[in-house]
């Protein structure tokens, strides 16, 4: 068993979700590589609910369950608690955290937040905005399911354009979602973070990675996770990883991240893949293929992934 085992099963214990699903690996990633202790919020989501059924829970260290618009809220006052007890000597022992020498500094927990689309695109913004604003020091984590899948399959800001969804279903007069995704990334790094990247559960290497260099840094760190969804996105549960991948290699879901100012791509497809080929993985989009002006509506989506790809490769650039 790996080092990075070992820790994982010390702070996160497996959840309840459902068959495929990857959000117990983005926490099991995430907590599996923090050195030393580590305080958790949760907002209301997959995430919590699966990981905190009465009288269980799988979090093995200090967890807060937040509600759905504060994650940020939360995980600013963990933090700043976390000063003001320590500049008082109190209820921490100040002879473990004050006067801190950068051999000891380990001993400071990390505080992380987990929340899924409704906690970071829509619900919660205001307050991660607040978080990442107040330069709190703390990582921020978005499992981006593309919906809010714990109340039913609705549509979220991250939803893209043409899923059918509870409230955007397909019909003879719709598409389904009819609008484009809201990019959280350049909103996030609009706040000139410590660290902001994408990532994918299908790229595990980078995305630990990235979680490494989330926590190194001091300040606001942010990493937003591309996470399919069985139920929603309708496909066979043993194909997560591979339509994950595949979201990366048709540049869907390009992988980049953000530190002083500076944006890096991280990886580049061989070669130019349809995002149709992603498209076709899902029963969400499967009205798509019988619409008679389909090819239209590819030409779009492809017209569109290939614009924001070509604006992510120049601010790399």
């Amino acid at each position: 068993m790996s080092k990075q085992n070992i820790n994982t099963q010390e702070k996160v214990s497996p959840m309840t979700t459902c068959a495929g699903c990857p959000i117990g690996l983005v926490a099991r990633t995430v907590l599996g590589l923090v050195d030393g202790p580590a305080v958790v919020t949760g907002a209301t989501g997959c995430m919590e609910v699966t990981s905190t059924i009465y009288p269980n829970t799988s979090w093995k260290v200090p967890y807060i369950h937040s509600v759905f618009g504060n994650a940020g809220a939360t995980i600013s006052g963990i933090e700043t608690a976390w000063r003001a007890l320590t500049a008082k000597q109190s209820r921490i022992n100040a002879n473990d955290y004050a006067g801190q020498t950068q051999k000891d500094k380990s001993k400071k927990p990390k505080f992380i937040a987990f929340a899924g689309d409704g906690g970071s695109y829509d619900i919660g913004l205001q307050a991660l905005s607040g978080a990442l604003e107040r330069g709190h020091d703390f990582l921020f984590v978005t499992y981006d399911n593309e919906g809010y899948m714990n109340t039913g399959h609705q549509r979220s800001g991250a939803t893209p354009l043409g899923a059918s969804t509870q409230t955007t279903p397909a019909g003879k007069e719709s598409i389904g979602k009819s609008i484009r995704r809201k990019d959280l990334m350049k909103i996030v790094t609009a706040h000139r973070p410590a660290y902001a990247a994408t990532a994918n559960v299908g790229f595990l290497a980078d995305f630990e990675r990235k979680v490494k260099k989330a926590l190194s840094v001091q300040g606001p760190s942010f990493i937003l996770v591309f996470s399919p969804c069985v139920p929603l996105w309708k496909y066979p549960e043993s194909q997560t990883i591979s339509i994950a991948k595949l979201g990366t290699e048709t540049n869907f879901w390009p992988l980049y991240e953000y530190e002083n100012g500076n944006y890096k791509l991280n990886y580049e497809p061989k070669e130019k893949i349809p995002v149709e080929e992603f498209y076709k993985t899902q029963g969400r989009f499967k009205h798509l293929f019988k619409r008679e002006d389909k090819e239209k509506i590819f030409q779009d989506i492809q017209e569109v992934t290939d614009q924001e790809w070509k604006n992510i490769k120049k601010m790399c650039e």
